[in-house]
């Protein structure tokens, strides 16, 4: 579980109730049904619209990556790598069968496999480059879809308010339902400007940071396979990818 996007939430939605309760609203006051359906409904239509199927229920298949996100630990990644190197200096590359057998990202299983079944060092780079770039392109138009709903939430939450403000001008002689009807107009507002700043844009942002992690490890991981295919020495393939601990 990561607790700072928990604790993120928690302290923005506290806040904003805080506020709202000390300048003498009631929060009941912010539930309006017709005005929820309109923005959540409108923005999740645009961006239906917009997105292939595979990429919009990917993007949902992402979601848990905000609170329950991949962890790549910089530090063991290196460890392994030397030890890899290490292992083909001393048993040739057949030794490192068993490593990819035993390695949960399929990525770097991949790496391992084409260097034991001894594909050329020009081929496994690019086969490997190639991997990475389709990977991060595919789950960043994923991350995309949540911002596109960001982008969409609030313009959506203005049509929920015009159809209020004119739902208000039937009401004008009928003072307490043109205050209903006039509460449904900002409260769409409302909430399509707070969903998108608290939920679709930190969403978006929070899975491209996660990608971007995944990318600079995996980038680590095919600068050392590559090295161990070179030939290099573990103590010189240690200190190239020492670099890589300050993304940690």
């Amino acid at each position: 579980m990561d607790r700072l996007s928990v604790t993120g939430l928690v302290i923005a939605l506290f806040a904003i109730y805080l506020g709202f309760i000390l300048d003498g609203g009631s929060i009941s006051a912010l539930f309006e049904l017709p005005a929820f359906i309109i923005v959540v409904g409108g923005t999740l239509g645009a961006v239906m619209l917009q997105s292939s199927s595979a990429q919009f229920y990917h993007a949902l298949s992402l979601l848990k990556w905000v609170f329950t996100p991949p962890r790549y630990n910089i530090e063991k990644g290196i460890e392994k790598i030397v030890l890899w190197a290490i292992k083909s200096r001393e048993s040739g590359y057949l030794s490192l069968e068993n490593d990819a057998l035993d390695e949960e990202d399929s990525y770097t299983q991949k790496g391992l496999n084409l260097l034991v079944d001894g594909v050329e060092l020009e081929n496994l780079q690019v086969s490997l480059e190639l991997d990475l770039d389709v990977y991060r392109e595919y789950n960043l138009r994923s991350a995309n879809v949540f911002e596109s709903m960001g982008g969409y939430s609030p313009t959506i939450g203005i049509l929920g308010a015009v159809l209020g403000l004119i739902h208000a001008m039937t009401n004008l002689t009928e003072p307490a339902l043109l205050g209903q009807s006039i509460a449904t107009a900002f409260i769409a507002t409302i909430y399509g400007v707070g969903f998108a700043n608290l939920l679709y844009l930190p969403i978006a942002n929070k899975i491209k940071e996660i990608i971007h992690q995944q990318t600079m490890y995996r980038e680590m991981i095919l600068e050392g396979l590559v090295a161990i295919a070179h030939g290099e020495n573990p103590h010189a393939i240690e200190n190239k990818l020492s670099a890589y601990r300050l993304g940690k």
